[in-house]
């Protein structure tokens, strides 16, 4: 009800055909003279435009933000920021102008196929960019002034002519609007300017954006470049990652300069872009208007003015080469530079060690994660760049360590809650583009993936003690909980799961499913006992004893030891939950052993499955073991990728040139393992309240440093072993207590 100002467009009809939406249609500018007669005490700026916007006061940009807004479902929730915009406005003249340029963001999307069938456009909610923004101006006398958006502000197309998320963005230069968020300037004289149009907007409620916005956190300078045909340059930026290039570039009016990205190159030198190609579109078959191959492209077209410094707003990618075309000239290393951009995550992690891979590992993690974080934690910056849960799943605590993640991970939380589907389950990713594959139901993704929902609000409590996010969510979370039961045949589930992704064994998707069930109800039974609900806490206890019950009698063999078809993952997954105790989990824990001895020391294990393995070693003691899988050199493990020159984590296990991403973090939780057994820093109550110090050192490893930025200060954990001697440095907060476990021989 605060919110005075209304939802402005250009005014032009939204194309209808497919094939149009690949045309040039230049992104709207808009502006607003205002005048400030007295002394400015404050002013701000409030503003969302869709689907994304860099916001100008008197030619300034305002704030360091990009790719504003955060990505959400429209229908629901939409995010604005806040600017403190006092240092712009001019004091004596009395005169200024806001000027806003917008972009099409996940608003206005292409019709791209997604693997030759999935529209996008018709799961999410789309419209033409638009724009709400207020300006609140305090004077020094007190007086308060406020206006918004409206059908008197003025709109012009600008110089972005198509902008997509996937396929890039084209900027002509030649059609810039000089000076056209200027005072000084007179509105008269810019082409084709008109009155702004009030539209209707998307229906969801203005929030504000908690989550910390999307930066340029890093320029990456290029180490080589190769011409391996006349006229075509491939700079290599040394590291793949997320984000755009910037050029510098100088010739005559109308050259157009073409940058196109990928992950790798091929033996020739010539770039590859097929890790990255949207939606796997590579045959023609991304619909009408669609490139037959749909890969990451920029296009500048020079306006002629001396040295032209570009770089791309409203798009990004995912990649470590960049092929430079129609250079006029020839480009050298200083003519381009790599602006990595990503949610701007405060770092709260370090790690060391004496295992010189182990420090090359944790680097390609962070650069994985940073890659990954732009308003969704994303499954890939490239090829998808959707917020897929069971990836979450597996890499959020390796997260939490690295980075503080609390407003973003309770941005995505809310993103679950605006898509839970009308039976109450949660959907593949969130925002939910249609995706659902073998969910049980009603559109609701599998349960390895919906059980991110819950997970994270766990994490949010045990890392951050935010008890008031439990408190929010806890009817939604019942709400699926009772749709899980109603889906659920005998306490089991057969399907409803994609297994162990990515797997080098036969999957048990009945096992893993049923073991998703298991955690949905045990989560909601420790919310219910954490928020005083007796009543449910019973009655969701018992249930997650018959769950586990009919999982024991269906899939384990207390003979043996073996759960279903005894692979790494099946056997992990049964010891990470606990089913079992005694001599029946000693039985378990050696076919685990077993297993990992017959492949030679590696695991075999998928996303979720490796995290549970490291997991399930580190924590019984067996971190010789988990310390020997970690520091495998050959295929299957991480130190294979690097061997392959990898520089951020790949998709799969295997090396792939055509098909699969090289910048996926879901492999990641081997992170988490660092900080967990290698530095040994647990958690022993809600926010690191108590405190767990218990480093495992294994294998050939002398030492390891690093710390932990909790919500009550820094841990810290320092080991090293000289002959017998072993040291540890510990550092806790004020106001905890810590339990420290020392190795010992005895």
């Amino acid at each position: 009800s605060d919110w005075q100002a209304k939802w402005i467009g250009e005014g032009n009809k939204q194309v209808t055909k497919e094939e149009d939406f690949y045309k040039d249609d230049p992104m709207p500018l808009f502006q607003k003279l205002f005048h400030t007669s007295k002394k400015v005490a404050s002013a701000r700026l409030y503003i969302c435009g869709l689907g994304y916007y860099e916001a100008y006061i008197n030619g300034e940009k305002v704030g360091d933000h990009m790719l504003d807004p955060g990505w959400t479902n429209y229908e629901k929730q939409n995010l604005y920021a806040v600017y403190d915009i006092t240092k712009y406005i001019r004091q004596g003249t009395g005169t200024n102008i806001a000027g806003v340029m917008l972009g099409n963001g996940w608003y206005d999307l292409l019709t791209l196929r997604m693997w030759g069938s999935r529209n996008l456009r018709e799961a999410l909610v789309t419209g033409s960019p638009c724009l709400k923004a207020q300006l609140r101006i305090t004077y020094a006398d007190g007086s308060v002034t406020t206006s918004g958006t409206d059908e008197t502000w003025q709109t012009m197309p600008g110089p972005v002519i198509r902008n997509s998320v996937y396929l890039g963005e084209h900027y002509d230069a030649r059609l810039e609007q000089q000076g056209w968020s200027e005072p000084s300037k007179s509105p008269g004289k810019f082409h084709n300017l008109k009155s702004a149009v009030i539209v209707k907007g998307p229906s969801g409620k203005l929030t504000a954006q908690i989550q910390p916005p999307i930066k340029i956190t890093k320029v990456v300078h290029p180490v080589g470049v190769r011409e391996p045909a006349p006229g075509v340059y491939v700079f290599d930026m040394g590291q793949n990652f997320a984000g755009v290039a910037r050029i510098h570039v100088q010739g005559p009016a109308g050259t157009t300069v073409r940058l196109r990205y990928g992950e790798d190159k091929y033996p020739d030198g010539n770039i590859n872009v097929m890790t990255s190609v949207a939606g796997q579109i590579k045959k023609g078959n991304g619909g009408p208007g669609a490139p037959g191959i749909a890969w990451q492209e920029d296009n500048y077209i020079l306006k002629g003015t001396g040295v032209e410094t570009w770089s791309p707003r409203f798009t990004f990618h995912g990649f470590r080469y960049v092929e430079v075309t129609g250079w006029p000239g020839k480009p050298t290393l200083k003519d381009i530079e790599g602006l990595r951009m990503n949610t701007d995550v405060e770092e709260t992690g370090t790690f060391t060690s004496s295992n010189s891979m182990f420090n090359k590992l944790f680097e390609n993690i962070q650069w994985t994660f940073k890659s990954n974080i732009f308003s969704v934690q994303s499954d890939c910056p490239a090829r998808e760049k959707f917020g897929y849960g069971g990836d979450m799943f597996c890499t959020a605590e390796a997260f939490i360590y690295n980075f503080n993640m609390a407003d973003f991970y309770r941005k995505v939380v809310q993103d679950y809650a605006n898509d839970q589907r009308p039976l109450g389950g949660f959907t593949e990713t969130a925002p939910y583009v249609g995706i659902a594959d073998s969910g049980p139901g009603d559109n609701s993704g599998p349960l390895g993936f919906q059980i991110n929902f819950s997970f994270l609000i766990k994490q949010l409590y045990d890392f951050y003690g935010d008890k008031r996010v439990i408190e929010t969510y806890y009817d939604t979370f019942k709400r699926q909980v009772k749709f899980l039961q109603d889906s659920a045949n005998n306490n089991l589930y057969t399907d409803a799961d994609l297994g162990d992704h990515e797997t080098l064994d036969a999957k048990s998707v009945g096992l893993t499913a049923s073991a998703f069930y298991y955690h949905h109800v045990k989560l909601i039974a420790e919310f219910a006992d954490i928020l005083g609900k007796n009543q449910d806490a019973k009655s969701y206890s018992a249930l997650a004893k018959e769950i586990k019950e009919a999982i024991l009698h269906k899939y384990f063999s207390a003979e043996s030891g073996q759960f279903d078809n005894g692979t790494q993952s099946a056997q992990a997954f049964g010891l990470w939950y606990g089913w079992v105790e005694g001599k029946e989990k000693e039985k378990a824990f050696d076919l685990l052993l077993d297993n990992i001895n017959k492949h030679g020391g590696h695991l075999s294990t998928g996303i979720f499955g490796t995290k549970m393995l490291l997991d399930v070693l580190g924590s019984n003691n067996k971190n010789e073991v988990a310390y020997r899988i970690a520091n495998q050199r050959d295929f299957p493990g991480w130190g294979h990728m690097m061997a392959h020159g990898a520089s951020t984590l790949w998709e799969t296990w295997a090396y792939s040139d055509n098909k699969y991403s090289q910048n996926h973090p879901m492999f990641g939780s081997v992170c988490e393992w660092f900080y967990r057994s290698l530095l040994g820093i647990n958690s022993a109550a809600p926010g690191f309240k108590k405190i767990i110090i218990k480093p495992q050192p294994a294998g050939d490893l002398t030492s390891a440093k690093g710390s932990y930025s909790s919500i009550r200060g820094r841990i810290a954990s320092n080991w090293s072993i000289s002959g017998e001697r072993f040291k540890l440095e510990v550092e806790i907060p004020a106001n905890t207590t810590a339990e420290i476990w020392i190795p010992n021989k005895s």
